[in-house]
């Protein structure tokens, strides 16, 4: 199943430097590409490593099907110009970049659902600009020297640090922010101020991080004040992947999370119990993945009534077409049936009949059909469930989307008290699992 409108038409000449004339009909790509604007005008300290930034991000449309075009004229930020693009990038700018009407302009475009992607000094911009702001995450306040510092993913599944190693280490200029934004943004990585000297914000240190900002999509990284930045492998992952989400290439759950507990965070399976055949095999990097089967790997270390389940998944098979499940609100038992036959399973699966197919309540309620398939990454990507439960009403959400809301009604079943599991269907299916975390709801 193919849902996200990944591009596959080529794009010939998708890069071009805006100098305030019309570019050559050869530099356009075709009219259904995507489009990224790169603004680098700069107001007070001046990167050198912008030009290595802008090359790399128009490599990454070369091979992402996106046209790029780079600009400092901030007489582009007009409703007919910006209209044209999927994402503006910010690309270590500083100081007052804008007038006032072209800051109208902007943040009409982010409220027409546009795209932003802040790169470093994005964050050392507009300070008087309130809107800016709120959709940067976090303003500019000091940083030590460059140095070597490690870095914690916190989000695994969002395309920007899916592909990170949990512990990132690498060298950059490290800046401290005036305000966390973890209450307002979702996290996707944090600096250990341990390893490295100059952090000053007491041990929580968002360094990159994405929300949903007033209609549009905001992604910021803290990274790429190096020239060597842009040719760091990891690094130009992650810048690649935060400009796929904001383009609307790939989705992701960027609401805010906060006050969850890990159940299962890639290092131990304590409290976990497999029922049943097969079996799944942990990876290196933190990672499940269900083999043979049918079974069910249940954590029995407790039960739960009212709380937010979340974890992220992927079909994991070459096929694509792999089948497994969450289950919730069934008693304690050896026997992988006795879920099926006493709690629910939110599904996974890209093809079956819809109430039997990804978002569904297996066999009970189909998914929102429509907002799943906008919601849904395709096989090989990772994405986002949240279960909630409170009292017998169970809701789902995929990469932040709300795609089912049930309501438990059968007297042989109830959601008040029960245990969760993941499936292991059979030896055709692999399904991968990350990060279960839970927030219990008072």
């Amino acid at each position: 199943m193919r849902t996200t409108g990944l591009l596959t038409t080529a794009v010939i000449g998708a890069t071009l430097l805006l100098t305030g004339v019309t570019a050559p009909a050869s530099s356009h790509p075709a009219e259904t590409g995507k489009r990224v604007l790169v603004f680098s005008k700069t107001a007070g300290f001046r990167h050198d490593s912008i030009p290595d930034g802008i090359d790399t991000i128009r490599r990454l449309g070369a091979t992402g099907g996106f046209a790029v075009d780079a600009t400092e004229d901030a007489a582009t930020f007009t409703p007919r110009t910006l209209r044209r693009y999927d994402a503006v990038v910010f690309l270590s700018t500083t100081g007052d970049v804008l007038t006032e009407p072209q800051q109208r302009a902007f943040e009409r475009y982010i409220r027409d659902g546009g795209g932003y992607v802040g790169i470093h000094a994005a964050a050392d911009t507009e300070y008087d600009w309130e809107f800016y702001g709120g959709l940067a995450g976090a303003y500019f306040e000091s940083h030590p020297a460059i140095q070597p510092a490690t870095v914690h993913v916190e989000d695994r599944a969002h395309p920007s640090t899916a592909d990170l190693d949990p512990v990132w280490e690498r060298t950059d200029e490290w800046y401290n922010y005036r305000s966390n934004p973890r209450d307002r943004a979702h996290v996707l990585a944090t600096l250990d101020e341990s390893s490295y000297t100059g952090g000053t914000m007491n041990g929580d240190h968002p360094i990159a991080w994405c929300q949903n900002y007033q209609g549009g999509r905001a992604f910021y990284t803290g990274g790429g004040h190096t020239k060597e930045s842009y040719t760091e492998p990891a690094f130009v992952s992650h810048l690649s992947g935060g400009l796929r989400w904001a383009i609307g290439d790939a989705q992701a759950d960027c609401r805010p999370e906060n006050g969850y507990r890990p159940l299962f965070d890639g290092t131990s399976l304590d409290g976990w119990q497999q029922a049943g055949p097969g079996s799944f095999t942990l990876s290196d990097d933190g990672t499940l993945t269900s083999s043979g089967g049918m079974g069910l790997l249940w954590y029995s270390a407790a039960s739960f009534s009212s709380y937010s389940l979340k974890l992220d998944w992927k079909m994991a098979s070459e096929s694509g077409d792999d089948n497994s499940g969450v289950f919730v609100g069934f008693p304690p038992s050896d026997d992988p049936w006795s879920a099926v036959d006493h709690g629910y399973e939110i599904q996974i699966d890209a093809t079956d009949v819809p109430e039997k197919t990804t978002g569904s309540v297996y066999g009970f309620r189909s998914a929102d059909l429509k907002k799943r398939d906008r919601a849904l990454n395709p096989p090989g990507q990772w994405n986002t469930y949240e279960i909630r439960v409170t009292g017998e009403r169970l809701r789902i959400w995929l990469n932040g989307v709300r795609v089912n809301d049930f309501t438990n009604t059968d007297p042989a079943r109830s959601l008040r008290d029960g245990h969760i599991g993941i499936q292991n269907h059979g030896a055709d299916d692999r399904v991968s699992f990350r990060d279960i975390r839970i927030k219990e709801i008072r």
